[in-house]
């Protein structure tokens, strides 16, 4: 059930303000991140508690920057990171800020994987300064990539694992093909259709670069990479 908090829109906005929707599940951090960006001078075109019909409430805001949070209602996972990469694919221009309790790379290599600029990765703890907050929010609108240097640390500290790569989701269906399920049988234990999770085999696919071949089994193949890696 979506937990929209009341839209909030200056009277007579100036032409160069920029509106913002907020996604944050937590009612008191999501009040004190709109007055700050009223206090900015930002439009807070919405607020909400989760990413349900997120596209189309960007799109309705004609919002500049979607700023959300990593992990998101039902599942507190990936909802944010998911919600971000929809919303970067329906609407190219629309600058993205994600805030994370903690740091996790995975998220951050997907969120930099288009190479496109107008994205940002913060720690919510390390915002304490309302000046670098609205900078990193002015950059990321303005095209430019915002990274929190504790994330920038861990992005260089070990090279890409494939593997690690992968989606929560995705690494939930390998887990259970390597416990030998049909797509069926996995679409049955996640809750989801098997048409979704087709789509994360084939993910996985790509990812693991796992390309079509007549005498290799790619299934089995990304079940190896997985079982070398545990």
């Amino acid at each position: 059930m979506s937990d929209p908090y009341p839209e909030r829109v200056m009277d007579a906005p100036s032409a160069e303000a920029v509106r913002v929707v907020l996604v944050e599940d937590s009612l008191l951090l999501r009040e004190g991140l709109v007055r700050l960006f009223d206090e900015a001078g930002y439009v807070t075109a919405g607020a909400y508690g989760d990413a349900e019909g997120i596209v189309e409430r960007v799109r309705a805001a004609r919002a500049d920057i979607a700023i959300l949070d990593v992990r998101l209602p039902p599942s507190f996972r990936d909802e944010g990171v998911r919600a971000a990469l929809a919303l970067r694919a329906a609407l190219p221009g629309l600058g993205i800020l994600v805030l994370s309790q903690y740091i996790e790379g995975v998220y951050a290599r997907e969120l930099l994987a288009s190479g496109a600029g107008g994205v940002g990765y913060l720690l919510k703890d390390r915002v304490t300064s309302l000046d670098d907050f609205t900078d990193a929010v002015a950059r990321v609108r303005g095209g430019g990539t915002v990274l929190d240097p504790l994330v920038v640390s861990q992005l260089l500290a070990s090279p890409p694992d494939p593997v690690a790569t992968l989606t929560p989701r995705e690494r939930d269906v390998l887990e259970l093909m390597a416990e030998g399920r049909s797509n069926g049988t996995i679409a049955e234990r996640l809750f989801i259709g098997v048409g979704a999770v087709e789509k994360n085999v084939s993910a996985i696919f790509t990812k693991l670069g796992l390309g079509e071949s007549p005498s290799d089994h790619r299934r089995v193949l990304a079940v190896l990479r997985y079982l070398q890696r545990s």
